[in-house]
């Protein structure tokens, strides 16, 4: 009797039930849709090892076609691109933190989420891929404001909107000059924003986030010999580690956060580790938010949440919806 060389087949779940339930991704990718969407994506899917159809996920070229085909296919963006070297995250998981959102702001709202233009967000550090704008605007009709404090990546960003017609008068990209600020510098003096997101950079050293990349490729078998490894995601080191990593920045964020509580009706920010979330809340309850949330998500093994809050009185909120999503 003769043995197979080739490894069984790994059983795969046909929807990733982790996912939100308004989450596009959360049936497996289907290649061949995905190819028919977009050409290029042709080249960089095989077969893997269990004669499945996919792409080499440590390859940063076909991940980032996998990223176009999956806004072409989905979000009907025709063109999209980002420099070099800049973060190329995943979408399934972006697209999440939108939804979540959406679902924020509908408790708000007596059950009902506010859709188009009259909401208005601000996506603090939207990076050059324009992600989180282009999901918002397209599921919900959203308007964005994207900052960051590289001008290579607001440059980026305004390409994208400018170069997609149903984007182009929905995402403004605004540079924040003074990298020690968050919200200030951002923020006008007549901004009024539903909602703002961020996802913060997580690492703490430059050292931190490349023994993170190089746990990544090696559990997906890609980690060669090499000093510094290709990172699959890409990444500017401002996007993947700041002094202090996580918690410092959320920290600051909370307490900025206090200087625009009239302004904005809820704050939010993804937090990855559990260890941040006692200081987030005790920055947030002596800034003086008048309402914390955190609001729980997955996306296969890996936790994460979105803590919101905000300063506003059941009275100034009832006063905002009546005014900004119930307009005549």
């Amino acid at each position: 009797m003769t043995q197979s060389n080739t490894p069984p087949k790994k059983p795969f779940a046909n929807e990733k039930s982790e996912l939100h339930a308004r989450n596009q991704h959360r049936q497996r990718y289907d290649f061949p849709a995905l190819i028919a969407s977009c050409a290029e994506l042709a080249p960089f899917v095989s077969d893997n090892k269990y004669g499945d159809l996919s792409v080499n996920f440590a390859d940063p070229a076909a991940v980032k076609v996998l990223n176009k085909a999956l806004l072409k296919h989905f979000y009907h963006i025709e063109q999209w691109d980002i420099p070099a070297g800049y973060l190329c995250p995943p979408i399934p998981g972006r697209a999440d933190y939108i939804h979540y959102l959406a679902d924020l702001l509908a408790a708000s709202n007596h059950g009902e989420i506010p859709r188009g233009y009259q909401v208005h967000a601000l996506d603090i550090g939207v990076g050059a891929n324009c992600i989180y704008p282009i999901i918002g605007h397209v599921s919900y009709g959203w308007k964005f404001v994207g900052s960051d404090i590289d001008p290579t990546a607001v440059s980026s960003t305004k390409l994208i909107a400018q170069a997609n017609r149903q984007l182009a008068k929905s995402i403004d990209a605004r540079l924040q000059k003074n990298s020690e600020n968050i919200f200030n510098g951002v923020i006008k003096a007549n901004d009024r924003f539903d909602i703002t997101l961020c996802n913060p950079p997580f690492h703490a050293s430059a050292q931190e986030a490349d023994a993170v990349s190089r746990k990544k490729l090696r559990n997906l078998g890609r980690l060669e010999d090499e000093a510094k490894p290709v990172l699959n995601f890409g990444g500017q080191h401002h996007e993947l580690w700041c002094e202090g990593g996580e918690e410092q920045f959320v920290g600051k964020m909370a307490q900025e956060s206090a200087e625009f509580g009239q302004q904005c009706f809820w704050f939010t920010t993804l937090v990855s580790k559990k260890t941040t979330l006692p200081g987030l809340y005790h920055a947030l309850r002596y800034a003086g938010a008048t309402e914390i949330k955190t609001i729980n998500m997955a996306q296969g093994q890996k936790a994460s949440r979105i803590v919101a809050w905000t300063f506003l009185s059941d009275e100034q909120r009832e006063k905002w919806i009546t005014t900004h999503w119930h307009k005549a």
